[in-house]
């Protein structure tokens, strides 16, 4: 039987992505402008396995997203899955080796600011990555790793949502080691240190992808309060239904972005 992945090296060639997408927890769905012309399930790709969290498919497809040359990976793997800092930035430096020059990182996550309700969207400015290993060292443009994110993204995201008519906060994300959810005392912890959202993903990912000379774009799809906010128990099944809600926004805010990348990276 042939190997798939080569095949899907391929067809990345052929396409030429210019752009990579991740979508986190119950957020597959918004990738319905996305055509693919070849996939590959995280267990065919060299470095990778399959996630084991539900609401992640494990599957990187190559493709178009309405007419933008694009990798989009469907899921992602963490580190409380048991997985080293190499197998959480497999799919960036899987995005560098097809030619992506941008990513747009997304999330779900528990919302901490008070404008942040269940449904709505966070553009991420900076994070603190308070999960196991160590940090990324050196960008090189210069920035420090905790500011991986690129100004020049988030200003397209945000100019995106004001021409739309909608607010969007640009926020800290904190993200921490999981899989249970925080403690209330946890949640007033970040809120005292500026955490505005909390997770348990995407900060390795985007000091990784800034590293290899990626622009890097990140926004979070607050599924729930975080505990201590809210009257109720949190639940994973929760966060999948919550984030079925911002869906169509969430797309509309991506297709955006993607068209915008022929500029000249920053």
């Amino acid at each position: 039987m042939s190997d798939p992945f080569p095949e899907f090296l391929a067809a990345a060639a052929s396409v030429r992505p210019r752009a990579a997408v991740v979508l986190g927890s119950g957020l597959g769905a918004v990738a319905d402008r996305f055509q693919a012309a070849a996939s590959v399930g995280f267990g065919e790709v060299p470095g990778l396995v399959p996630p084991t969290v539900a609401g992640h498919r494990g599957q990187v497809a190559v493709g178009h997203w309405a007419g933008v040359p694009a990798v989009v990976c469907f899921g992602r793997v963490h580190f409380y899955e048991g997985h080293p800092p190499e197998r959480l930035t497999r799919l960036v430096r899987l995005f560098a080796e097809c030619g992506a020059t941008a990513v747009l990182l997304t999330n779900a996550a528990g919302g901490i600011h008070p404008s942040l309700t269940p449904g709505s969207l966070m553009a991420i400015r900076g994070h603190f990555k308070l999960i196991g290993g160590e940090a990324w060292k050196a960008l090189p443009d210069g920035r420090p790793c905790s500011a991986p994110y690129s100004p020049r993204l988030l200003d397209l995201v945000l100019r995106s949502e004001a021409a739309a008519g909608r607010d969007l906060l640009a926020g800290t994300y904190a993200a921490l080691t999981g899989p249970s959810y925080e403690t209330p005392a946890e949640i007033r912890c970040l809120r005292t240190a500026g955490a505005d959202a909390v997770g348990m993903s995407t900060a390795w990912e985007a000091e990784a992808a800034a590293g290899l000379g990626l622009e890097v774009a990140a926004v979070s799809c607050v599924t729930n309060l975080g505990a201590g906010l809210s009257d109720g128990p949190l639940s994973h099944a929760e966060v999948e239904v919550t984030a079925r809600t911002a869906i169509g926004r969430l797309a509309e805010l991506v297709g955006t972005v993607l068209a915008a990348l022929p500029l000249t990276p920053s």
